[in-house]
């Protein structure tokens, strides 16, 4: 599914933005602990998905940084960028967010049409801003709570929420619909390692920082999470 194919991309997309903003209050239940009932599998989970991002994806995403030039890197980037947009779209549109679901489309089709298939982010250069929205978003949006935290394997850190919202954006997702197996299969393949190859800096700095890697990713995960549902505008929770 192509926004959670990259066995490290949801989490060290939260770590980078969490490292960055650094005040997002973190994601606890009541009494301050994340909702973490599953911490003895989801821990054995996390060490699987480390070791097969260390024998397999990572190396293929070095050698993949290493023979593609970066205009072209940057091209098929942009590319699953633009069917982000897609499934932003439709997300956008379901919370009634009339203005983002607008821009999003008119991402798609600028993208899609002046930007060659979207390999060229011509939208951004006219300053049509992407939201990347996904179901996850819009369930708690609607107040769908977040649920225990759940590392799935391969896929990474996610939540019972967000597991489950995984199958609709899968079906707001173009390359769901294509007839052959072998060429869909084959660009959910390339979306990951792509986007592995553009986390490798960001990787290296969550491999200094974190003294518990499981606990560092959990809580940077939820924290993010917290952050895109509510677009930045988070509730206070010290009233």
């Amino acid at each position: 599914m192509i926004n959670k194919l990259s066995i490290t991309t949801q989490y060290i997309c939260g770590l980078s933005i969490i490292m960055l903003i650094n005040g997002c209050a973190s994601l606890p239940d009541n009494d301050g602990e994340a909702n973490d009932p599953f911490e003895s599998y989801n821990r054995t989970i996390h060490r699987f998905n480390d070791k097969v991002d260390e024998a397999v994806l990572k190396p293929l995403a070095r050698g993949y940084q290493i023979i593609t030039p970066k205009p072209i890197d940057k091209g098929i980037t942009n590319f699953f960028g633009n069917l982000k947009d897609v499934t932003s779209a439709a997300n956008n549109l379901l919370q009634l967010k009339l203005s983002r679901s607008a821009s999003d489309v008119g991402r798609v089709v600028l993208n899609s049409t002046a930007g060659i298939f979207g390999l060229i982010d011509v939208a951004s250069q006219v300053d049509l801003p992407s939201y990347k929205e996904d179901f996850g978003q819009t369930l708690g949006h609607w107040g769908v709570d977040t649920g225990p935290y759940i590392v799935m394997p391969l896929f990474g850190p996610s939540s019972l929420r967000d597991s489950m919202a995984m199958i609709p954006d899968w079906y707001t997702q173009p390359i769901a619909y294509l007839e052959d197996a072998k060429i869909a299969t084959g660009l959910m393949i390339l979306y990951s390692i792509d986007a592995r190859a553009d986390l490798l800096e960001a990787s290296q700095t969550f491999n200094e920082a974190a003294l518990d890697s499981y606990v560092f990713t959990r809580d940077a995960y939820l924290q993010k999470r917290q952050y895109d549902v509510h677009d930045g505008d988070l509730p206070d929770t010290h009233e």
